[in-house]
């Protein structure tokens, strides 16, 4: 197609979605099974700006990425077998790009009949809503996936490996201790959120989890696209927490955060511990925060008598 024809073929499609295509999960069989989808398959995402009529499409980008089907062709390699489209299932038919259009782009100028894909399930705002609004506590612990859950620079500081036929299907591996802190954090009342930038299918990271005897209230994924409609998105969530949470406890790689949202107080406690007692301080100063807290009420309650 010439760059005209591929603009009006992406505004087309987006407007064939609205009022009758949405996110659905996919099963796991799907998910596992699935490597390859025909190139009618895949659809625009309507919420990313490259299917936004004012930006649209870099044919700089897809020229690259032709170069590059070009180049896996001749050396008789599977173009992007490494790095696959991110999709997510639609009902009643398809699959929504969330990352790689560009690459389907330039699979679609090549005529190519598949392309290699990812299938995830992301979870969907009104999954969170229903979270929120289940949930009994009013405290909730934040944690990035990538940057505080999962470790693999220092074996000192990991849970020990899964064992087979686990370990094939999970990679990541697990910070030392994280199992213990969830423990702690949900016996003190605590809802634990974890998110990541990266596209996650949800029920991998829950399923994963499990296998760690570790439960897990909310995951949020798929947070690396920066635009007006998913910041909108991700605004109108943290406002349905900060609605719901009057505490959260961010744990950070060096630092735990604890905020209040009637006082916007907020306290710093430094982690600068060796990886294998991370999660022991982590525990630590959540405990003394409990302690401190307690000690405050009282002194509350004895001055109301």
């Amino acid at each position: 197609m010439a760059k005209s024809e591929f603009d009006e073929f992406v505004q087309n499609d987006v407007k064939k979605q609205k009022g009758v295509y949405m996110p659905v999960q996919a099963s796991l069989a799907e998910r596992l099974t699935t490597r390859h989808l025909p190139m009618e398959k895949l659809h625009p995402n309507p919420d990313d700006e490259f299917a936004f009529p004012d930006i649209g499409p870099n044919y700089q980008i897809i020229s690259k990425y032709v170069e590059d089907i070009m180049t896996a062709y001749r050396m008789k390699l599977e173009p992007f077998d490494d790095d696959p489209i991110i999709v997510e299932k639609l009902h009643p038919e398809g699959y929504l790009i969330l990352n790689g259009h560009h690459r389907w782009a330039a699979a679609m100028r090549m005529h190519l009949k598949k392309i290699r894909v990812k299938i995830v399930n992301l979870a969907l705002e009104s999954d969170i809503k229903k979270i929120i609004e289940k949930s009994e506590h009013n405290k909730r612990a934040t944690l990035d996936l990538d940057e505080v859950v999962f470790k693999s620079e220092d074996k000192k500081g990991l849970e020990k490996p899964l064992g087979f036929p686990y370990n094939l299907r999970y990679k990541q591996r697990l910070r030392l201790g994280i199992p213990a802190l969830f423990y702690a954090l949900s016996k003190r009342g605590f809802d634990i959120w974890v998110y990541s930038s990266n596209y996650y299918s949800i029920d991998d990271i829950r399923d994963f989890f499990r296998c760690y005897h570790v439960y897990v209230d909310g995951i949020i994924t798929g947070l690396a696209k920066k635009n007006a409609q998913t910041n909108k998105k991700s605004n109108k969530i943290e406002k349905l927490m900060s609605s719901k949470y009057g505490i959260t406890l961010h744990i950070d790689d060096d630092m735990l955060l604890r905020t209040k949202k009637q006082t916007a107080e907020f306290e710093e406690y430094k982690l600068d511990v060796p990886p294998e007692e991370w999660a022991k301080k982590a525990i630590t100063i959540i405990e003394e925060i409990e302690r401190n807290e307690k000690k405050k009420q009282r002194r509350q309650d004895e001055n109301i008598v």
